[in-house]
Parts: structure tokens; C-alpha cells; sequence
């Protein structure tokens, strides 16, 4: 676990709040922790501890069982353009409840007992036209709700990776595609679609 702007997902809220302030060095923490929905006049108060300048590094943390859209919408500006020396820190028990534009833009951490995602079975770190082609091919069949779970293992890998040029336009892409998907899109074309455009913002 690390001090750095994350979304983590755990039933253990409490201690995780300890685990991440026994790995403070010289931050600050600010905690905004609901019992049961954080609501939309607690994101209003994240934002306006956001922007209270300060020195040392500030840890904010918003804790909840559930964030609606509304809440995590009117986060994503201050996530995506956080001011200085400020990092976020999302915990909640649902991963499902967290919106793709926030998930391609936050890594997320398993906590919970929950086992991880299968493997992905494509190496991001090697993607070649070949690579592509053999993995769409894979997933010729491969539904909606089926094709948003691979395009969110994807971002992740993503994110972590060394290999991709991590800008906002690489992490749109993947905000995107989920967008693309609840629009009806065919799951094959906007999985190859990607594909091929993170193929055009890999490391050369």
C-alpha cells in the first residue's frame, strides 16, 4: 500500500485508515468518512480541503459504503487536475460502484477478500499489430458486460505499465471505450479500436 492517489476496495475501512497512516513520513491527512453514502455536500467539502494550500504533501481520504455518480462526477475534475501536493484516496467495498472515468484515472487495490481478476492473457508490454489481431480474435463473441470487465484489466495494466505515454490522452481512451460499449457499440470494434490506438501511444 502507498500514499499515492488510488481507489481501494475493502469491507475494512478503519484499518486500512490506520494501515495507510502508520506509512506517513511528513503528509498530512484529511478524512471524510461516511458510515453509509458519502453525498454530494461531502465532495463539495473534499474539494474546497483540496484547494487549502499547504507545505507538506496532504492525504485526502473519502470513505463510504457507496458513491453515486453525482458525488464521483463532481470529484473527477479535482482527481483528474488535482492541486498541488494534494493525493486522493478512495475507500469504499464496491468496486462495481465506481464510475470508468474515475477508474481510468485512479489504479485500483484489492483489499478485500475478494480474489483478483484472472489474468488478461495479452502482454501489454510486447503489444504488436499481431498481438491485436490474435487477441480480438479471441474475443469475436465476447459480449458488452463481458468486453467492459477486459477493457478495465486493460487500463489497469495500463496505468502500472512503463511501457505507454501515461497522458490524458492515453487515459481517455479507455474512459472512452466504456462510453463507446454504453453506447451500443459492437464490443469486438471498440475492443480493437483501442488496441490499436494504445499500439500508437506505446513507448518506442
Amino acid at each position: 500500500m502507498r500514499l499515492i492517489s488510488q481507489v481501494i476496495i475493502t469491507n475494512d475501512t478503519d484499518n486500512t485508515i490506520r494501515q495507510l497512516e502508520a506509512l506517513s513520513q511528513k503528509e498530512r491527512f484529511v478524512k471524510i468518512i461516511k458510515d453509509d453514502k458519502f453525498l454530494v455536500e461531502d465532495a463539495s467539502l473534499a474539494i474546497q480541503k483540496a484547494y487549502v494550500a499547504s507545505e507538506e504533501t496532504t492525504i485526502i481520504i473519502l470513505a463510504g459504503k457507496s458513491f453515486s455518480d453525482v458525488v464521483q462526477n463532481r470529484l473527477l475534475k479535482v482527481i483528474e487536475e488535482p492541486p498541488s501536493k494534494k493525493e486522493f484516496i478512495i475507500i469504499t467495498p464496491n468496486k462495481s460502484t465506481i464510475l470508468p472515468t474515475i477508474r481510468s484515472r485512479l489504479p485500483i487495490t484489492i483489499l478485500s477478500s475478494q480474489k483478483e481478476e484472472s489474468n488478461l492473457g495479452l502482454d501489454l508490454s510486447s503489444l504488436s499489430l499481431a498481438t491485436v489481431y490474435m487477441f480480438v480474435q479471441t474475443h469475436k463473441r465476447t459480449d458488452t458486460k463481458s468486453m467492459k470487465a477486459i477493457i478495465e484489466d486493460i487500463g489497469k495494466e495500463v496505468i502500472h505499465s512503463q511501457n505507454y505515454n501515461l497522458d490524458n490522452k492515453t487515459l481517455n481512451l479507455i474512459s472512452n471505450s466504456f462510453v463507446a460499449l454504453d453506447l451500443g457499440s459492437p464490443p469486438t470494434f471498440v475492443l480493437t479500436t483501442l488496441l490499436l490506438k494504445l499500439l500508437a501511444r506505446k513507448k518506442r
